[in-house]
């Protein structure tokens, strides 16, 4: 059994999911939401898990975890989603992942954790290139987050482009693949088959 971390881990299921016809989290692959995918892979990884969510949220409770909406309105994007879940986690840290990358590495919440050492965030980083909305932050800079979105920053890269932030490297780019679009399912069901057969190099 994992360690339990000083982290919670926000699954961002805020959007709207307009490219994919419907909310994202509830689209299923392989006959299973997309948030399923996601909580499967997180859960076992240490710490406590919010789901963030703005409508169907009696759809999303049913999956067993707290569900928590934007402090804001009208789909302000994933940094309310952020703001959110500082605001109700009761941990030092506070992780996201989008709802819509079902494959997940298994130990990203303790690499990201460990990353973090003297900063005030991590972010993962694949072939050269940050994942935004796969981070963690220390709680305690909810006012600072507030304030920029107050004053009107939405874009998650600005975000932390204000912190003090390290980069941990993650090999594997299969698992950082995100869903937008019905094809995007439709290619994620050939990768499905990879994932379950146990290929998680990470």
């Amino acid at each position: 059994m994992r360690e339990k971390l000083p982290v919670t881990t926000v699954i961002l299921a805020g959007g709207r999911g307009v490219r994919i016809g419907g909310n994202k989290g509830l689209q299923l692959l392989q006959g299973k939401p997309l948030l399923e995918w996601v909580l499967q892979a997180v859960t076992p990884q240490g710490g406590a898990v919010l789901i963030n969510a703005n409508e169907q949220l009696e759809n999303y409770r049913q999956f067993g975890y707290p569900v928590i909406s934007d402090l804001m309105q009208g789909w302000q994007g994933p940094l309310a989603g952020l703001q959110a879940g500082m605001q109700h986690a009761a941990t030092e840290f506070v992780l996201t992942v989008p709802c819509d990358t079902p494959f997940l590495p298994l130990d990203l919440v303790p690499r990201l954790y460990a990353g973090v050492g003297d900063g005030e965030a991590a972010v993962a980083v694949v072939a050269g290139r940050r994942q935004p909305a796969i981070a963690i932050y220390r709680r305690d800079l909810l006012p600072r987050l507030s304030v920029m979105l107050e004053g009107g920053m939405r874009k998650v890269g600005d975000w932390l482009n204000t912190l003090r932030v390290h980069e941990v490297i993650f090999e594997n780019e299969n698992m950082f693949n995100n869903i937008n679009t019905l094809d995007d399912m439709t290619a994620a069901g050939q990768e499905a088959a990879i994932y379950l057969h146990g290929a998680k190099n990470v």
